[in-house]
């Protein structure tokens, strides 16, 4: 039940109207610019590419780059790529429209809980912002939160910095909720059996079946995982599970990490390289898919279904199927509610 201690009679007249007992889930995506104009665009990467957890540089080195090289003409190339997936309709990216229709909808099938289970969601880059949406959801009395990062795969560059952000807008509350952080999921049964049922779903629609499927992750620098940090380890369970379920071998489900920054070496083998790779060797027909993003996003309808697709073909490919992402779809939305159910138990 909600309270609040406006009207209560063991409180004084004067004592400040505070909401509290509900439940609050919030949904965390990466990020999206508010649009694809060159400011919207420095503003996004500003913030994001600026973030110690994405990039471990030295700031004396990195940030002179960042602002004199980086911020003078990457916003123009980001925002010309946006613009080929951008949702006209609605003004906003993809990822937007996705994350907004999985937190409604996880409404909806939550509503047993009754009203006291309030979800929401915000980006960690851009807006809404997790400091805005915390503070909203305070506002309706919930003084316990469920703060859940999109990811399935743990990485210090992904979890870890929406954790950061999480704590830091708890620096500023005199009164804090109680909050709780989705661990990561990679090996989640109800996730796998997801995957497994999109690449069946899509592949039944084919004429004829990929000879190779491509499980792309988007990539970190080898440095990070020589750090000590998990994700390569979450990356290859989750595909080992996948084959598994499946009925696949290493040769006909692969691993791929794309989306790589810098001069640096990054986990491999690289997605696009890979694409190349088996082009040239005379495989005709490739399926992509991206398990590590819970939404389709520029790197998944722009780098995999764009420019991927256009490197096989370049090189002798002829059929290439993108499998988009689990979206707000049933297989989607099964896995957000099994693992936020599961997350509330105790408080629910």
């Amino acid at each position: 039940m909600n309270q609040s201690t406006s009207g209560n009679a063991t409180t004084p007249g004067n004592h400040p109207p505070v909401s509290f007992g509900k439940v609050g889930v919030l949904l965390v995506n990466l990020g999206t610019p508010d649009g694809t104009d060159y400011w919207s665009m420095r503003r996004y990467l500003a913030e994001f590419l600026s973030d110690r957890r994405v990039i471990e540089w030295s700031r004396f080195l990195w940030l002179p780059i960042l602002h004199g090289i980086v911020l003078s003409k990457r916003p123009q190339k980001s925002g010309a790529a946006y613009k080929e997936i951008w949702n006209n309709e609605l003004d906003e990216s993809p990822l937007r429209t996705i994350t907004r229709s999985q937190s409604d909808k996880l409404t909806e099938v939550l509503a047993d809980l009754g009203e006291n289970v309030v979800v929401d969601w915000a980006m960690r880059y851009g807006n809404p912002s997790i400091a805005s949406r915390l503070d909203a959801l305070k506002a309706k009395g919930c003084n316990r939160i469920l703060v859940f990062p999109l990811y399935p795969q743990y990485s210090a560059s992904t979890t870890a910095t929406v954790n950061d952000e999480v704590f830091r807008a708890l620096l500023k509350m005199r009164w804090q909720p109680t909050i709780r952080i989705v661990p990561p999921y990679h090996d989640d049964e109800t996730y796998i059996d997801s995957l497994a049922t999109s690449i069946k779903n899509k592949l039944s629609e084919l004429d004829e079946e990929p000879e190779v499927v491509l499980a792309s992750f988007h990539g970190i620098p080898q440095s990070y995982f020589d750090k000590g940090d998990p994700y390569h380890c979450h990356c290859q369970k989750t595909t080992r599970l996948m084959r598994e379920k499946l009925g696949w071998d290493d040769k006909k489900l692969q691993i791929t990490f794309q989306s790589r920054f810098g001069p640096e070496e990054w986990l491999q083998p690289y997605t696009d390289k890979t694409v190349e790779k088996l082009a040239k060797e005379g495989v005709k027909r490739i399926a992509v898919l991206n398990p590590g993003f819970v939404a389709d996003c520029l790197e998944t309808l722009e780098e995999i279904a764009g420019e991927a697709a256009e490197i096989f073909e370049e090189h002798g490919g002829e059929q290439f199927t993108h499998i988009p992402c689990l979206n707000d779809a049933p297989e989607g939305m099964a896995v957000l509610e099994n693992v936020v159910r599961h997350e509330l138990q105790g408080w629910i």
